[in-house]
């Protein structure tokens, strides 16, 4: 019975709070932490586990009460309400079963870099920022941009952006994968559509207690910046490269005049580039649902496409196909492709878990 299921998530909270409110506990600052992180986690649940109990015992009772000359009528009216109710909590308890991803409410590093397509990819690029910009915008999230390696005719090679905020892994996490994109490029004169890829990258970020690189273990580069075209942008030794010796993950920044602040902020996007390589190494050994890693940026492995003569936008994990591209694209309306996307995957791991 569903009903089973929910006693044990009720008596680990109230077990929590007892524990949080011992001696022994209030003076160990770090336990106290992690249960009053598991005791926040379980809150919501624990509470429509109770509603839902709460229901099905109403609903027993006026059951029996049927037969009843004087409550007879009543007990049917109140059943009328109550039977509705119980499939939506029983629903909206499984989608809070569903174990959570430590990374969800991590902030992120978007990394967006040009594949096939040359000039056109690298404008796709920065249209795909303008989006994801617009987006945040949206949620209340705070975005910067680290590093960049501008186009030969505008947009970018490569942006590395930061944004911050609540929850901005969980809601941009199943972008990561290849996008591609079909339009007729404004230097086409015969107004052929072209087709061109991006990859996007979202990885979440990292403190030191999750990922130790010791210092042994990095080779650092320094070299004079460069815009683009090749024009100097600094005259000194300011840009930073990065090699992680272990993986052969490389982080290059150069957009700050200081050695000191790109170095930090490659420091930053390395522990999180070797945090994200160790986390893809487990998925796919323990998970055969990989399915949103960065590709090459090779048209043959999309996961989404922009089409723009038909203003079409389709993401092809899902099936979803939407007419509203530059609703999309210029207002950053990215909830219309990410809140499904997040249902989807919610009702494959319910399906999962069996539950």
């Amino acid at each position: 019975m569903f009903k089973d299921k929910l006693q044990p998530f009720i008596d680990r909270y109230n077990e929590l709070s007892e524990l949080l409110s011992s001696p022994d506990i209030s003076s160990d600052i770090k336990r106290m932490t992690e249960l009053s992180k598991e005791q926040s986690d379980l809150g919501a649940l624990v509470e429509k586990a109770k509603q839902y109990i709460e229901t099905a015992d109403a609903i027993k009772e006026n059951k029996e009460l049927l037969g009843d000359p004087e409550l007879g009528d009543l007990a049917k009216e109140e059943l009328h309400e109550l039977e509705p109710m119980l499939p939506v909590l029983e629903e909206e308890i499984k989608v809070l079963m569903i174990p959570k991803d430590k990374n969800d409410d991590k902030n992120i590093f978007l990394e967006l870099r040009a594949g096939a397509g040359g000039d056109e990819s690298a404008l796709f690029v920065a249209d795909v920022f303008k989006m994801y910009s617009r987006y945040a915008e949206q949620m209340g999230w705070k975005i910067e941009i680290v590093s960049t390696n501008e186009g030969t005719s505008g947009g970018y090679k490569e942006l590395i952006a930061q944004i911050k905020g609540d929850g901005v892994y969980s809601k941009l996490k199943y972008e990561a994968g290849t996008h591609r994109v079909q339009r007729v490029p404004d230097t086409e004169t015969q107004g052929r559509v072209h087709t061109s890829a991006i990859t996007v990258a979202v990885i979440p970020e990292v403190d030191d207690v999750e990922v130790n690189i010791k210092p042994n273990e990095i080779k650092m580069d320094v070299y004079r910046s460069s815009g683009c075209g090749g024009q100097s942008v600094n005259t000194t030794d300011s840009a930073v490269r990065l090699t992680h010796i272990p993986t052969g993950i490389v982080v290059a920044i150069q957009d700050e005049k200081s050695q000191h602040k790109n170095r930090d902020k490659a420091m930053k996007v390395l522990k999180a580039r070797v945090y994200e390589a160790e986390l893809q190494k487990q998925l796919n050994e323990t998970s055969s649902q990989r399915k949103l890693q960065v590709g090459s940026g090779d048209r043959s492995e999309k996961i989404r496409t922009y089409n723009y003569p038909q203003n079409r936008l389709t993401d092809h994990r899902i099936g979803l196909t939407l007419y509203a591209l530059d609703d999309v694209m210029n207002n950053g309306n990215l909830k219309l492709v990410v809140d499904p996307l997040i249902a989807h995957a919610q009702t494959e791991s319910i399906k999962e878990a069996g539950l």
